[in-house]
């Protein structure tokens, strides 16, 4: 995930060495494309990729795996982003030292985050000033440093954000701000990254990038004639009354603070192996293990008030009865099973006020959403997929799609069988970083273990559970007894890849 990219990256005379004479960098410059500009290149980012689960570079093949879990058995987050700041010149190469550090550590959940998304907004007459290349971009007061504390703190938090989007060539922020979230690491990348006090506590490892400023600042010069449609002429000047006096003044002196100093950018691969090692090293130390936990908590207790539970009429033991037995043919299973489903929704919709949003836990969950939608019409929908991973035991969230604003909303989750509760505590977890408040979460589920119940109900006490039924048991694999099957291979008529679940709550 990433933030826009640099406005005005900024070359000057490196810690390196001196400025080099009229000679290369005449030669460097006499070899710049000075052709009309083409319309100025988009970064894009995406929150999270669950397909394809290969990326696939000219040199290696990154797997993407989900996220683990980032909380305890109590639900409450334990560890926070760990958080690797790059500084250094205008066009010293930290954009290519951040996609570096991403594609080497090749871990899930990592987020790129550019300073350049948060330059101030312009006035009228600062529009003029930079349209005319006199307004100094390289200042610290060019940039918003309390909204840029604020997101990273958040995100650093685990928090769901909204950065601003940055157009660099009519020198203002669009209308849409780019949603970023999950992150177990964030690199944070600028000129200015260790200018500010409040920031630095922020950042886990500090990064300088040190390259020659001749390189810097021909690099400066291609990127913008040929991507932002500026002219030799203001590129320069802009460069020798800000640029360089704002790098002498402002960026070199920071590499005291830096706690690794990259010469030559992207290209030093030995030290951005030290830089992965280390952040593996930290990774390491904040596993989590949470399954296991629940499955010896809670053993006992009585079940919590805030469970609700359909009553048990003739009519709905009768339609349990039926989804329950393996013989039962697909298309009655279906059939019954949506009209638990709706009983479901309609006993729901009785706690809840009018303004309410779906989501689903795919892929059984999903099959949830057709009774929500018949019994609220225009209902909002979101999904959020998790999957257990095989290997650790542990639920992955590998992607999600909210609708917008959703803090403001009651929310019925729904997954259509829980057994531990770790899938569902996951997706509570990810409503709660999206500023969805405790209370307005109602969890449901066609059939649920007490386990599943008490492990909700202990870390997110003011969650609402409903359920058609509530079985004691689950076996040795955590899925329940008697329980349903593996109701999305049912349902779906599909069948699943030997010992693998879709949620925690099948018997596969």
């Amino acid at each position: 995930m990433a933030a826009a990219g640099a406005e005005e990256r900024r070359g000057a005379r490196g810690a390196a060495g001196p400025e080099r004479g009229p000679g290369p960098l005449g030669s460097l410059l006499s070899r710049l494309p000075l052709a009309p500009a083409p319309a100025p290149r988009r970064r894009t980012a995406s929150q999270c990729k669950p397909e394809p689960p290969l990326l696939r570079t000219s040199k290696r093949t990154i797997y993407t795996a989900g996220r683990p879990p980032w909380y305890s058995e109590t639900g409450a987050p334990v560890d926070e982003a760990f958080v690797i700041g790059l500084c250094g010149g205008s066009a010293s190469g930290k954009t290519t030292v951040a996609t570096r550090i991403i594609e080497a550590l090749d871990v899930p959940w990592v987020v790129l985050l550019s300073m350049d998304s948060f330059y101030k907004v312009l006035d009228e007459g600062q529009q003029a000033l930079a349209a005319r290349s006199d307004y100094n971009f390289d200042h610290p007061d060019a940039f918003d440093f309390e909204l840029l504390i604020s997101v990273l703190r958040k995100l650093k938090k685990g928090k769901s954000v909204k950065v601003p989007v940055y157009d660099f060539t009519t020198h203002s922020r669009r209308r849409e701000w780019k949603t970023v979230y999950g992150a177990n690491v964030i690199v944070f990348e600028g000129i200015l990254a260790f200018a500010n006090k409040e920031l630095l506590k922020l950042l886990d490892m500090k990064v300088f990038v040190d390259t020659d400023s001749d390189i810097r600042l021909v690099r400066r010069l291609q990127r913008d004639i040929m991507e932002r449609g500026r002219d030799v002429a203001g590129v320069i000047k802009q460069y020798n009354k800000f640029v360089k006096p704002a790098f002498e003044q402002y960026i070199e002196p920071t590499v005291q603070v830096a706690d690794i100093v990259v010469p030559r950018g992207g290209e030093n691969f030995v030290a951005l192996d030290l830089i992965v090692q280390h952040v593996h090293s930290q990774l390491e130390k904040r596993e989590i293990t949470v399954r296991a936990a629940l499955a010896s908590a809670h053993q006992g207790q009585p079940l919590p008030k805030t469970l609700s539970v359909l009553e048990s009429t003739p009519q709905v033991r009768g339609m349990h009865t039926i989804i329950r037995n393996k013989d039962t043919t697909r298309d009655e299973f279906i059939f019954y099973s949506k009209r638990l489903m709706r009983l479901l929704i309609e006993h729901a919709l009785s706690f809840l006020p009018l303004k309410i949003t779906g989501v689903s836990i795919l892929r059984a969950g999903e099959t949830m959403e057709q009774a929500l939608t018949a019994v609220c019409k225009d209902i909002r929908l979101g999904k959020i997929l998790i999957q257990t991973n095989l290997d650790t035991g542990e639920p992955e969230l590998h992607y999600l799609r909210l609708p917008k604003e959703i803090s403001e909303d009651y929310v019925i989750l729904m997954d259509s069988t829980v057994s531990t509760g770790a899938a569902a505590m996951m997706a509570v977890r990810v409503l709660l970083d999206h500023d969805v408040q405790e209370d307005r979460i109602f969890l449901l589920s066609l059939l649920m273990a007490e386990m599943g119940v008490h492990s909700v109900a202990y870390a997110f006490p003011r969650v609402r559970i409903i359920t058609t039924a509530v079985d004691k048991r689950v076996n040795e694999e955590f899925h329940i007894i008697p329980g349903i099957g593996n109701f999305g291979d049912r349902y779906f008529g599909t069948d699943g890849p030997s010992g693998w679940c879709e949620s925690d709550g099948v018997n596969c």
